[in-house]
């Protein structure tokens, strides 16, 4: 089954590393692969030192899409395209699939974007596959099983209070 965490919000990494923990507390197989994040996170940290979490990042960290010169753009169009196709044959023995961010890279086209819904078609019915990001495509919203939506009502940020440690990150 596809899992869909999308909004504004925050806790929408924080919810797919919750499932990812659970499947890994009973056993299963989680692979979680990150877009667009540079794995500083304390869960992330937390999830790669189980035995049965495989944690997956590019070797590098490209930053803010919207910041990026077109060179660098056409990079991590590249380096993504590859990244999905070795997280796909990677997911083949695992129960749980985290594809994090993963809805920033479909939207800017950073992936192959028909590559990854032909993952979700075969592979959602075999396995349990998390997508996380904003502004999610109607594709993606319709072959999801799960469907959550994380909205903002009030943030630290809001007030000029940075990213904590432990708690936002």
């Amino acid at each position: 089954m596809i899992h869909l965490y999308h909004g504004d919000g925050k806790g929408k990494t924080t919810a797919a590393c919750g499932l990812a923990l659970r499947a890994a507390g009973h056993g299963m197989r989680v692979l979680l692969a990150q877009f667009f994040k540079d794995g500083s996170s304390g869960e992330i940290l937390a999830l790669s030192c189980l035995p049965n979490v495989a944690v997956r990042r590019p070797d590098v960290h490209f930053g803010r899409y919207k910041t990026l010169t077109e060179a660098q753009r056409q990079a991590v169009r590249a380096c993504y395209t590859a990244y999905l196709a070795d997280i796909i044959g990677a997911a083949e023995g695992c129960d749980l699939v985290v594809l994090d961010e993963v809805i920033s890279a479909y939207n800017y086209a950073c992936i192959d974007r028909e590559a990854l819904l032909a993952f979700l078609r075969t592979q959602g019915k075999l396995r349990e596959i998390v997508l996380t990001g904003r502004d999610p495509a109607p594709e993606l919203v319709e072959l999801s099983d799960y469907v959550t939506q994380m909205s903002k009502q009030k943030h630290p940020f809001d007030r000029g209070i940075s990213a904590r440690a432990g708690v936002e990150y």
